[in-house]
């Protein structure tokens, strides 16, 4: 799945190349344009918008808009036998996740031995 982003509203454009870096491609090469306006003669075309006739609502997650994407690749004949360079299980990256735990149990670590040190030092 090729996907290209055309936003007129620069912040949308950013967010959307970042959830979708690993997609990103020419709008001539292609599969999917994703815009913050509505097109009404493009297939390819998957609009992103608060009002009706959306393909995807705004507020979203990355979640929901790659699965809407990829459903909608469905739609336009798309397979999922072509080689993804993102599969469902590298979706998840939990690396800023345990960075986080990890940091926690560092910090939960030292109030501990913080708290037994105190309390022998008496």
């Amino acid at each position: 799945m090729k996907i290209a982003v055309e936003c007129k509203s620069p912040l949308l454009q950013k967010s959307l190349e970042l959830f979708l870096e690993k997609y990103l491609s020419s709008t001539k090469k292609c599969d999917i344009v994703v815009r913050d306006q509505e097109c009404l003669n493009d297939d390819r075309c998957f609009y992103i918008g608060s009002g009706e006739n959306v393909d995807l609502l705004k507020p979203f997650s990355k979640s929901q808009l790659i699965l809407a994407l990829e459903s909608r690749y469905k739609e336009l004949g798309g397979s999922e036998s072509e080689e993804e360079p993102y599969s469902h299980t590298e979706c998840m990256d939990f690396s800023i996740l345990e960075k986080r735990i990890e940091l926690l149990t560092q910090e939960y670590q030292s109030n501990i031995i913080r708290a037994v040190k105190a309390f022998y030092e008496k």
